[in-house]
């Protein structure tokens, strides 16, 4: 009977062996990972990563003693998320090529590197997972210890600094402004709150952070002239409801106003801003991600025609049958962009080299490797690390890059 073959996994997840210790990762067998934690331990003592990688070496030789083993420890990137994702993966794929095992041990020193469990699961099957936990610290000194450095991590760094930070901010801007401090405050914090409740909130956290202003495009011009349309269009708004609420109008006449006034400027700040992302997109050749911009323009329209007819209605500026035939109007015009749209995609991804790129969900789960493209069915065909043949249609690709193909699965 052959013998099993176990892998010994470690994810430094945050990236700590690289900013700390200059070491990238896959680190692969039971000397480099001793040399390695060592070295973390010496560049920082208080790391709970150097101590993951010595159980997982403690590990290694119990395993040794019954079958075939191996251990490697994968390094991720301090942005965390799905860039910290992706790079895992892409070495759990390297190490998989080199070791083929049956199944992986996965030692883990948290909550943060516990969240790429499902990530492993798709590759590899996890045998058992062992969490490492330093026993000399009492509990509240562990407990402060774990909350310093948690806070040096961006995602909460974010919440702990950035949220009140914005609020700060805000407040101190409205005051200034005549507006009300704690107007502009309470806004911002039920914007967060319906963000954050909906499950919008990381949506919009990666799509802020894919901005990239340069000077040196032309998108920049763009990015330029949108930043105070938008502000002064929120100013107007904000004039505009506070003079009809002087003057006694009720509340929903009160809210159409200030919307007729923000739908002056608010759709030309948003279209450049889109016509900016277009051009940055196109700039990095990434035609494919063009295409949904041009479906954003279309939603911007549609509703700026929607919501001016709904206001000039409620103002006794329009009939109902005017706000009727725009909602229809601007129905059919979203069902035909898409369409169109749809069929530009598929011509587009016709028209790429996409075999020997990574494929992943939306999620940042590794589904396999493009191995080819059958355009008669508009399918693209995929080789999973077991080796299995997976099909994904054309229109479940939501973006490509120079090396991943991202699609709903």
């Amino acid at each position: 009977m052959a013998k099993k073959r176990v892998l010994v996994l470690c994810v430094d997840r945050d990236g700590d062996l690289q900013s700390k210790a200059g070491l990238t990762g896959p680190i692969v067998g039971r000397e480099e990972n001793i040399n390695a934690a060592t070295k973390l331990a010496l560049a920082d003592p208080e790391d709970p990563d150097s101590n993951t990688m010595f159980e997982a070496v403690k590990m290694l030789d119990e395993l040794a003693k019954e079958g075939d083993a191996q251990v490697a420890t994968l390094t991720g990137s301090p942005r965390l998320g799905y860039v910290a994702d992706r790079e895992v993966l892409k070495q759990l794929e390297r190490v998989l090529n080199e070791f083929k095992c049956d199944s992986c041990i996965f030692v883990s020193d948290g909550e943060a590197d516990a969240q790429v469990v499902p990530i492993i699961q798709s590759m590899v099957k996890i045998e058992s997972v062992r969490v490492v936990v330093i026993k000399q610290a009492k509990e509240l000194e562990k407990t402060y210890f774990v909350l310093l450095e948690k806070l040096k991590e961006p995602h909460y760094a974010r919440f702990v600094f950035g949220i009140p930070a914005v609020l700060f901010i805000l407040f101190f801007a409205g005051d200034y402004l005549g507006y009300g401090g704690w107007r502009l405050v309470v806004l911002a914090l039920g914007l967060y709150l319906f963000a954050k409740g909906f499950g919008f909130e990381e949506s919009i956290v990666n799509y802020v952070s894919t901005f990239r202003i340069s000077v040196d495009r032309l998108s920049f011009v763009f990015y330029l002239i949108a930043v105070p349309l938008l502000l002064v269009a929120l100013a107007q708004a904000y004039e505009g409801y506070a003079f009809e609420a002087s003057q006694g109008e009720s509340g929903l006449k009160v809210i159409a106003y200030a919307m007729d006034k923000l739908l002056l400027l608010l759709p030309w700040a948003l279209l450049l801003i889109l016509i900016g992302k277009a051009l940055d997109v196109l700039a990095d050749k990434r035609r494919y991600d063009a295409v949904k911009y041009g479906m954003y323009a279309v939603s911007v329209l549609v509703l700026w025609l929607i919501f001016s007819v709904a206001s000039g209605w409620i103002l006794a500026e329009a009939y109902f049958s005017e706000l009727v035939f725009t909602m229809v109007y601007g129905v059919a015009l979203i069902a035909i962009s898409v369409n169109v749209l749809n069929w530009v995609r598929l011509r587009i991804i016709e028209g790429m080299k996409l075999e020997n790129r990574e494929v992943l969900t939306e999620l940042g789960a590794y589904l396999g490797k493009a191995v080819g493209v059958d355009k008669r069915k508009g399918v693209l065909i995929i080789q999973t690390a077991f080796g299995q043949k997976l099909d994904i249609g054309f229109e479940k690709i939501v973006g490509v890059s120079d090396k991943k193909v991202i699609a709903r699965y």
